[in-house]
């Protein structure tokens, strides 16, 4: 007698259809072994916002009585398996639900998996992911992040590519027959089956040492004692402005010293100070107000609070001035503006190549024909993502 708990992460509204499936999916192929099971999501994550961590569960018991006493617990405390569908999410989650950046591998039990959606290495995403007393293992659906947008569910595959490596990785959970079952009758594709199918054959687990990873210290607090307690609802003010030594004649706004938005961002702005002219139309336009006017008048992306939303590339009037680069590229959230003025001639090669060499990402769909254009370009390589395309069909994705 067991029970089994699985997490999707995923970013919020871009891709809520794309966890809601999976966790469906898991749920639907236990059954189909005789299991009971249940998916929903977090309560703590709703409403959802654009690009916030968010999570799907799906539980899955060998009798009903087991998944009751599971269900006792609003979520699970430890997972079999740990979905991240985007990338990017290997650098920590910070929800509405949580209190500061929690590594994504929190949750695994020893000997449990980290399943990401990449066109990345395992090494490169251990890279970024924090290092974890006990061992686990991490594998990879190789392709290219699946966002969507509000209005729109980019069927591309990735839900039942994620169902086969499930099954790979953990045939305890549910088997390959029964993840092949419960796709034919929930989407009735023959083409879905086959992708899901080339994903388990495709998949393959690493095993993870103990302290492997980003070594640094996620967020930790100390709940107060009741006597430290304030009376009433109290919530501290902000600071206007940020002292920082050294800037004198320069400006930082004061901001959360907890929450700090930046485990949103899929992209980050890269700014070539050589080619700003100072015209403030990033700092104005701004939603988040991440820009810091620096001592000599520039505008540097504080990306302890850039959440990646682009607004700024889109209004600059430079040409290449602030290009948006995928999050995978970077290793830390350190100032460019700084990085610039210990090393002009330095900083204008990195800026040159982390350009050229920017990954294709995207901030989800903004209404069905981009959609529609990109499969049209997609049948054009006859690749997404370097995995091959095995229908010519609207709504067809890799196998």
């Amino acid at each position: 007698m067991s029970t089994y708990s699985v997490e999707v992460v995923y970013r919020g509204i871009f891709q809520k259809h794309l966890g809601v499936k999976i966790c469906r999916g898991i749920v639907l192929a236990a059954v189909k072994e005789g299991k009971r099971g249940i998916a929903f999501g977090r309560y703590g994550d709703s409403p959802e916002r654009n690009g916030i961590p968010a999570k799907q569960f799906a539980i899955v018991a060998d009798t009903e009585e087991e998944l009751q006493i599971s269900m006792a617990q609003y979520e699970p405390k430890e997972t079999d398996v740990s979905i991240a569908v985007d990338d990017t999410l290997c650098k920590g989650v910070e929800s509405w639900a949580w209190y500061g950046l929690q590594p994504i591998n929190k949750l695994l039990k020893k000997d449990g998996t980290l399943l990401v959606t990449s066109m990345e290495e395992p090494d490169a995403l251990l890279a970024m992911a924090h290092t974890k007393e006990a061992p686990y293992h991490i594998a990879v659906v190789k392709g290219t992040v699946s966002f969507s947008g509000l209005w729109v569910y980019k069927d591309d595959h990735t839900d039942v590519r994620v169902l086969g490596a499930v099954a790979k990785v953990a045939p305890h959970l549910v088997r390959i027959g029964s993840v092949e079952q419960a796709i034919l009758e929930e989407w009735g594709d023959e083409l879905k089956v086959k992708s899901a199918r080339k994903s388990y054959d495709r998949t393959e687990k690493h095993l993870v040492a103990p302290g492997t990873g980003n070594p640094e210290t996620p967020y930790t607090f100390e709940m107060p004692k009741w006597q430290e307690m304030r009376e009433g609802l109290v919530i501290p003010a902000i600071p206007v402005r940020e002292q920082v030594e050294g800037w004198e004649g320069g400006y930082r706004p004061g901001r959360n010293p907890t929450f700090k938005k930046f485990t949103t961002r899929t992209m980050r702005p890269v700014v070539d100070f050589e080619k700003c002219t100072k015209c403030t139309l990033c700092w104005l336009q701004c939603p988040d107000s991440c820009f810091d006017i620096t001592p000599d008048g520039f505008y540097d992306a504080n990306m302890q609070a850039c959440c990646g939303c682009g607004v700024c590339e889109a209004v600059c009037p430079v040409e290449n001035c602030i290009t948006m680069v995928g999050e995978t590229a970077f290793q830390d959230n350190a100032s460019q503006w700084e990085a610039w003025q210990k090393d002009k001639d330095g900083y204008r090669t990195w800026v040159q190549q982390v350009i050229t060499n920017r990954p294709a990402r995207s901030h989800g769909f903004s209404h069905v024909t981009q959609y529609k254009r990109e499969l049209a370009e997609m049948r054009k390589t006859e690749t997404v993502g370097q995995v091959e395309i095995i229908n010519e069909e609207p709504g067809a994705g890799p196998g």
